[in-house]
């Protein structure tokens, strides 16, 4: 192009077009890190309606010690046993969201608070680190597609 006007308009859509794609990362992480925070509130309040929907139809929950629950209706019912058995009042760390393509991003976060144990009543520390994969339905949302998590504090 020997036009300067030309490669000037050249460069300047080249530069919006890079900058656009910027805001859209920024945008997708901003999408994922309010799942994060509804997934945290819902996990709080024992929700299991308000986590359903917070996955995926095909959706994973991988919890340690325990089978992964597989689909929609598994991880329903895995969670309804969680909070059959505990309540949680944790609070996460979001240390990491990344968006690695157009429909799938990860996120890493560290969670601490208390456990009550239902049966007893008593209150024990809770530590864990959890990795979220996350994946863009059609509808141009955000959800949990698999959600693993292992405990950090010691034994007691």
């Amino acid at each position: 192009m020997k036009n300067p006007l030309i490669r000037t308009l050249v460069a300047t859509l080249l530069v919006l077009g890079s900058l656009s794609g910027v805001h859209a990362a920024e945008s997708d992480q901003e999408r994922i890190h309010a799942v994060l925070e509804a997934y945290e509130q819902a996990l709080n309040a024992g929700d299991v309606a308000g986590i359903v929907n917070l996955y995926t139809q095909d959706g994973v929950f991988m919890p340690q010690h325990n089978p992964s629950a597989v689909g929609i209706e598994a991880i329903e019912a895995a969670y309804g046993a969680v909070f059959r058995t505990i309540v949680l009042e944790v609070e996460f760390d979001i240390v990491e969201i990344e968006v690695i393509a157009d429909d799938w991003a990860f996120a890493r976060t560290n969670s601490a608070g208390t456990t009550t144990i239902n049966a007893t009543g008593a209150k024990v520390a809770e530590a864990n680190q959890e990795l979220f994969v996350f994946q863009k339905t059609a509808d141009g949302e955000w959800r949990i597609a698999r959600y693993s998590f292992s405990t950090t504090n010691p034994p007691r």
